[in-house]
């Protein structure tokens, strides 16, 4: 078995597997917390420019934007207690943000200083909503094709909801159950654009262990089991799929998380924090933490640089920055 951590260098981390190994930059990103102080770091993407912009409910700062060194750039927002999703899309040649905030039941969209454009509220449309507080959406995603926004009601009822690029209700599909075309905590979701002859949406089951992989247009296609690990959104950067796990074993493990990655085949090939994936005849076995470091308390989401690089916000895990991960 290949380790998911060793020791080289003095002080130095690496973590992972097979060709995708990492060492963990210790102390990036770290803020004057009396100044700049985190409570949930939920998630980060990156911008045109390689800037890299995190969301945290904490309200004195709801965005923190660094550089890829760690250095703070720029903060914004104080009314967004529930800032938990947070998406970067192109619309013409600027780019948006979608966040989605559990407490305010609502989809944002903003430009990249903050400025509202618009607001998706509780989907009433679908005839499955009575009011706002049943609503409570984790995330979204936006087709390039089109710029249709998905969002994805992970803590609310469990379905689907596609708008258009104005946020005018198309259809809406999946909800919480057993059956292939449900979900237990979709809690992300992603375009996925690798195949660009046949793009599908991938939507997590976080309770089920797994992602699911749709059409466009809401019909179920297939699983991709990640057996032992609660995985959070699914993210794409160039032909791999990564995600991160916010606790493994049992949802009743605290500081349990690790990182995924997967081939083009939907294959894991390398768990940064966990032991290493192992297929017996094809079927992916049953993973767990294996961290000796302590890199990893609850992995909430994960951001991959052109670099290669992956940044880690983590959720409930004593108001610390974000982890870097940079390739080896």
């Amino acid at each position: 078995m290949m380790p998911s951590l060793s020791f080289g260098k003095k002080d130095e981390i690496i973590i992972g597997h097979n060709t995708h190994k990492y060492k963990v930059v210790v102390g990036w990103g770290m803020l004057d917390a009396q100044k700049t102080p985190v409570n949930d770091c939920h998630e980060m993407v990156e911008d045109a420019s390689g800037r890299l912009i995190m969301c945290t409910n904490e309200t004195k700062n709801n965005i923190l934007i660094y550089d890829k060194s760690g250095k703070l750039l720029e903060t914004w927002g104080n009314s967004y207690p529930g800032a938990h999703g947070l998406t970067i899309f192109n619309e013409g040649e600027k780019q948006y943000l979608l966040i989605c905030d559990n407490s305010r039941n609502q989809v944002i969209k903003t430009d990249l200083k903050g400025k509202e454009i618009f607001k998706i509220e509780y989907p009433k449309e679908t005839g499955e909503y009575q009011y706002p507080s049943q609503f409570v959406p984790t995330e979204t995603a936006v087709s390039p094709y089109n710029g249709d926004i998905y969002v994805v009601d992970g803590y609310g009822k469990n379905f689907v909801i596609q708008y258009d690029s104005k946020g005018k209700y198309i259809r809406h599909w999946g909800g919480n159950g057993n059956e292939n075309f449900n979900f237990k905590c979709n809690h992300g979701i992603v375009v996925d654009i690798r195949n660009p002859s046949k793009p599908t949406l991938i939507i997590t089951s976080r309770q089920q262990n797994c992602w699911k992989r749709f059409t466009l247009d809401g019909n179920y296609l297939s699983t991709i089991h990640l057996p032992g690990s609660f995985v959070c959104r699914p993210v794409i950067k160039g032909d791999n799929l990564y995600g991160a796990v916010y606790r493994s074993t049992s949802e009743e493990y605290p500081n349990s998380g690790y990182i995924q990655i997967l081939d083009e085949n939907d294959k894991v090939i390398s768990s940064p924090g966990a032991s290493e994936p192992i297929y017996q005849n094809g079927q992916l076995q049953e993973q767990r933490k294996s961290d000796p470091a302590k890199v990893f308390m609850h992995p909430h989401d994960v951001c991959i640089d052109g670099d290669g690089s992956i940044y880690i916000p983590q959720w409930a895990s004593k108001k610390t920055y974000p982890v870097k991960l940079e390739r080896v």
